[in-house]
């Protein structure tokens, strides 16, 4: 069997999230799925390159040098990627859940003024660098520290965080909200992507339950479900109005920092006057 690009995209994926579930949900396939290209690669190769428990997967001593240079192969075609993309004149600005929030259509007229024959692209992708390392993205809205060297960044503003409840339920009736408030509910937390850690709540009471979600769609149904909820950045209220959800803002929580990021060996045209932009745009205070 030929080694393919899905195959080695499979291992770093089960490397970077731990399992074959939250590998396949980042790699949008079963978990099946994801086993049978590991399964695939190992044949192509000839070699086991995971060790499989009812627990835990790890890397054997091989597969631990097939990632590295896994990563290498990913990186290179991600920069070929981008360098045919770049060719048909457009920004592409990634983020993982809520773009700028009030202020993404204040930017993009902005943008519109200045660089009339480059469009600027919003693209939803949930992963960690909001589709720059897979080339989905030249540029990416960060809401949690990107430690990738790989990567510049640059802050543009800050957001009040904002508690979401199901409509029903007796918090929904109050305008704001503490922290401690929500102690006693499930948190729907998104680890990977959200902005939501237990360090929130410290050093008071930690909530009751964390649940897990894969992204912003899963923890909104689950909070309008009633089964959790959640805290999140205004800019998710903003961009993700949904039935059944209530958001509220939180008082003494602290704020978020929005950054862009961008590759830096590679910044996209116009990065300063991006960033310019973005940056008046959260000064203003208006959408």
């Amino acid at each position: 069997m030929d080694l393919q690009l899905r195959h080695l995209r499979a291992l770093v994926t089960v490397a970077d999230t731990g399992t074959f579930t939250d590998a396949g949900a980042e790699l949008g396939v079963s978990q099946a799925a994801v086993s049978r290209a590991i399964a695939a690669l190992e044949e192509a190769l000839g070699v086991p390159v995971l060790e499989r428990t009812t627990r835990r997967v790890a890397l054997t001593a091989t597969g631990t040098q097939v990632l590295a240079g896994a990563r290498r192969i990913l990186d290179e075609i991600t920069h070929l990627r981008r360098l045919a993309e770049s060719r048909r004149g457009e920004l592409r600005i990634g983020y993982a859940w809520a773009a700028l929030g009030k202020h993404t259509r204040r930017l993009q007229r902005a943008w519109a003024t200045g660089h009339p024959g480059t469009p600027l692209v919003f693209v939803h992708t949930n992963t960690p660098s909001a589709g720059l390392s897979d080339g989905t993205a030249d540029v990416a809205v960060i809401r949690r520290p990107l430690d990738d060297p790989r990567f510049a960044t640059a802050l543009i503003g800050a957001e009040t965080r904002c508690a979401a409840v199901a409509t029903d339920n007796p918090l929904a009736r109050r305008r704001t909200l503490h922290l401690r408030d929500l102690a006693r509910y499930p948190v729907a937390v998104d680890a990977r992507t959200g902005t939501t850690t237990l360090d929130l709540w410290h050093p008071g009471p930690q909530p009751a339950e964390i649940r897990t979600t894969h992204g912003v769609d899963e923890w909104l149904t689950l909070i309008a479900a009633g089964q959790a909820v959640g805290v999140t950045s205004e800019a998710t209220a903003n961009q993700n109005p949904r039935p059944g959800v209530a958001y509220r803002t939180l008082r003494q929580a602290a704020r978020i920092d929005v950054r862009l990021a961008w590759w830096r060996d590679d910044p996209p045209a116009g990065l300063d006057d991006l960033v310019r932009l973005s940056r008046a745009a959260y000064a203003s205070g208006l959408p």
